[in-house]
């Protein structure tokens, strides 16, 4: 029995230059699955300039287009990013091109690690942003701590409101930990849902992907079993998973522990395992210094850019590339 009869029985940096000139990765090639090569493009602020950076990394960019959905934004784009450990807090830069520059908004943290009369955490951390065409609201997921994922909602993209709990350790037996959640629009054939999430979850003491699935994107039923493994890449543990359709199926790319970002097929039903191997190689000088992790995509133009998760933990910024 494959894993979608069993789910319809069970009824889901410092050293970075400004953007510029492209580099070419350590190990440049095209990516597995007719995807395009994604080089080095820059970095799209000052990390040393920022007026909010209180641990000096930053981590999981989001990369949206608002310039469709409100008007009166601050720029056609927001990057929404976020400090690593205590106390976090999402933040938001802003710009106009994906090849940059952003600005740092100047009220960041826009949600922290404390609100008042709904949670009192160590941190929050890794924002994912999407638009809910329906009701025209943005919802904000992240992570706080590493065992519970939340929600907030907003209508400029900019100032929120808690909705909740969306997930946690206790909805899915056997974890230790369930962060580091994205968010998508893809429809499964038989689940009645119309979002997909996918997330890092811990069991066993290593970190794989897991996946959920709901109609409003703010009520969630979750898959107990992995959807995808590290041991094929010839990791230990795997993250910051984002969902990418092409030909005519679904793939998922997520960075593997040795810092290289990985692809694996999993298809339409999410009922496939098909590891690719290596998507996108980790530069081995700055900013990666060996590691690219968590990337957000997006297109400017008709031109694709991949925001991504730069350099050694403690010491993370965030990157750009660019489609070659």
């Amino acid at each position: 029995m494959n894993r979608r009869q069993l789910l319809k029985g069970a009824a889901l940096a410092g050293g970075a230059t400004a953007i510029g000139a492209l580099q070419l990765p350590s190990a440049a090639s095209a990516a597995p699955a007719g995807f395009p090569d994604y080089r080095y493009l820059g970095v799209p602020f000052n990390k040393s300039a920022l007026r909010y950076n209180p641990t000096g990394e930053l981590i999981f960019p989001c990369i949206r287009g608002v310039y469709d959905k409100i008007s009166g934004g601050l720029g056609r784009y927001y990057l929404y990013y976020a400090p690593h450990e205590k106390p976090g807090g999402i933040c938001l830069a802003y710009g106009n091109s994906l090849g940059g520059p952003f600005t740092e908004y100047a009220a960041n943290p826009i949600i922290s690690n404390v609100w008042s009369g709904h949670y009192s955490v160590s941190h929050v951390s890794s924002p994912h942003v999407i638009w809910s065409a329906s009701n025209s609201k943005f919802y904000c997921y992240f992570h706080g701590e590493n065992n519970t994922t939340r929600m907030a909602w907003s209508t400029d993209g900019v100032h929120y409101t808690y909705f909740g709990v969306v997930l946690s350790t206790a909805m899915v037996p056997g974890t230790t930990e369930t962060s580091y959640a994205r968010v998508f629009e893809h429809t499964v054939t038989g689940l009645g849902n119309k979002y997909v999430m996918l997330f890092m979850g811990v069991t066993g003491g290593t970190r794989k992907i897991f996946w959920g699935w709901s109609s409003d994107a703010k009520s969630w039923s979750f898959d107990p079993t992995p959807l995808v493994y590290p041991g094929p890449d010839g990791q230990t543990d795997i993250s910051g998973a984002h969902l990418l359709k092409r030909n005519g199926t679904a793939y998922v790319v997520y960075h593997g522990n040795g810092g290289n970002q990985f692809i694996t097929e999993v298809g339409n039903a999410f009922d496939r395992e098909v590891h690719l191997g290596v998507f996108h190689p980790a530069l081995s000088g700055a900013p990666d210094n060996g590691r690219a992790a968590a990337p957000s995509f997006g297109t400017d133009g008709g031109v694709e850019y991949m925001f991504y998760e730069a350099g050694q933990r403690l010491s993370a910024t965030i990157a750009v590339a660019r489609a070659v």
